[in-house]
């Protein structure tokens, strides 16, 4: 092929009115994609910060026994469903109900003493007035009755004890909830302070989202959230607010810190989490668990 073939070859490309009208339109597509996204993030994308490491959290109810005892009657499973003051757990009552039974009797014995020592000491008196009793004898009398009035109180709030006791033998929701990790069983002898379950609340419930720390600038307290779940999708949207935020990042407070104090350092953005509380209403029409996956968007525009 000649030099003048190679010429004309190429003026017929460089002249073809296709091969130019299709540069325009990938040009003017990709202005136009440019300029669109830049008039979002301006005016949209540049109020909002996103993520979706972010968990649902709640302040969970432990349910611990008060009294030693053996396992009476256990009326509750995992993922059964109660209400505040409703009965749990009930332990048997037989030693509770002995223990009682000797505070009154410590009552009433010390009561008696009491008794006695006031109306020995009132006599003494009596009669060193007439100066038929020594004063170390009015002296005697009078700590008698100091002893047996300290007595008394002793035995009262020995008594309020045994009646505590008796009382806390029968376990009752502190809250409205769900039953979760039950370890208690029927028969077994549980000591103070022995975890018997928890209780997960169901419209008492918030959000954990850990943001990066270049994210956090204009985020404050009281601005608007909206937040989906994985278990939901985008179909149903919650709404919160800001509460708070934690007072270190996650990898301050893990249970190995990061030691950065070396020669191979590197940085890494670092996470904050952000509390952010949930309306009860919508929870109460789509309920939540402890630990699932959200998305969330806090409206930064909003100054507060």
């Amino acid at each position: 092929m000649t030099t003048h073939d190679n010429n004309k070859i190429k003026d017929s490309k460089a002249n073809n009115p296709k091969r130019k009208f299709f540069f325009k339109i990938l040009a003017t597509t990709t202005v136009s994609l440019i300029s669109a996204y830049s008039l979002y993030y301006y005016f949209i994308g540049s109020n909002h910060v996103t993520t979706d490491n972010a968990y649902v959290g709640a302040e969970v109810a432990q349910i611990n026994a008060a009294v030693g005892g053996v396992i009476k009657q256990v009326n509750v499973a995992d993922t059964k469903e109660v209400k505040a003051g409703d009965i749990l757990v009930i332990i048997d009552d037989t030693d509770a109900k002995m223990n009682l039974a000797i505070a009154k009797a410590n009552l009433s014995k010390a009561e008696a003493l009491f008794n006695q020592s006031r109306d020995n000491f009132k006599r003494r008196k009596e009669l060193r007035e007439i100066d038929s009793a020594s004063e170390e004898e009015v002296t005697n009398s009078k700590n008698d009755f100091s002893a047996s009035e300290a007595q008394v109180e002793a035995a009262k709030a020995a008594l309020d004890q045994a009646k505590l006791d008796l009382d806390r033998t029968i376990i009752r929701a502190p809250i409205d909830g769900v039953v979760a990790r039950r370890q208690v069983q029927l028969g077994q002898r549980v000591q103070i302070g022995s975890n018997l379950m928890s209780i997960t609340p169901k419209d008492e419930m918030h959000v954990d989202a850990n943001f990066k720390e270049v994210q956090l600038k204009k985020v404050r307290v009281g601005q608007n959230v909206e937040i989906t779940s994985d278990k939901y999708g985008k179909s149903v949207v919650y709404h919160g607010k800001v509460a708070g935020f934690s007072g270190g990042t996650g990898s301050a407070f893990a249970v190995i810190p990061a030691q950065n104090a070396t020669g191979n350092w590197i940085k890494v953005v670092q996470r904050v989490p952000v509390r952010i509380e949930l309306l009860a209403e919508e929870l109460e029409k789509h309920p939540l668990q402890i630990g699932l996956s959200m998305h969330v968007d806090i409206n930064v525009s909003e100054a507060k």
